[in-house]
């Protein structure tokens, strides 16, 4: 019904819920930062570098968000193989497991996917208390601009094809 009878911009329905996520990431990372330094002792100076980290993170769910919404109006079974996606590339992101664990031969493939670049600098800077990743944070940074430049060309170009397929 908003998208049929209420004229304003529709963008801003996935960017609603990408905020929304973020600020449920803010949550946990809060709790991170917490339990590093009731266990710790200590909260490191690089923490001021997390801003460095959200806000290109923030711009990849903006353009995965419009791509997924729109291919969502016209695939409706597009949320199972997003879940199925995104629970593999979860499991290819050294998130739940160190990189070390990783042999040695297959982490060139790992460091290609832009958000194991993201996982080690929010390591970096919260656990370790070292400066970020500059190469890294420059490559997830460039795959946030495409992420956002392609996502937002895609909702633009097929948005006008939304009240006919809905």
């Amino acid at each position: 019904n908003l998208v049929k009878r209420v004229v304003f911009p529709l963008e801003t329905l996935p960017v609603s819920l990408s905020l929304a996520a973020v600020a449920n990431q803010m949550f946990g990372t809060g709790a991170l930062i917490l339990a590093a330094l009731l266990l710790r002792g200590e909260l490191h100076a690089t923490i001021v570098f997390l801003p460095l980290l959200v806000i290109p993170q923030l711009f990849a769910t903006f353009g995965a968000a419009w791509l997924i919404a729109s291919l969502g109006v016209f695939v409706r079974d597009i949320v199972q193989g997003i879940t199925l996606f995104l629970m593999a590339w979860m499991y290819l992101t050294p998130i739940i497991y160190p990189e070390s664990l990783v042999p040695e031969r297959y982490r060139g493939i790992v460091s290609l996917n832009p958000f194991t670049a993201l996982v080690r600098n929010y390591r970096r800077i919260i656990l370790d208390g070292s400066l970020p990743d500059w190469r890294g944070l420059a490559y997830f940074g460039a795959f946030a601009i495409v992420s956002f430049l392609f996502g937002y060309w895609w909702f633009a170009r097929t948005r006008k094809n939304f009240a006919d397929v809905i």
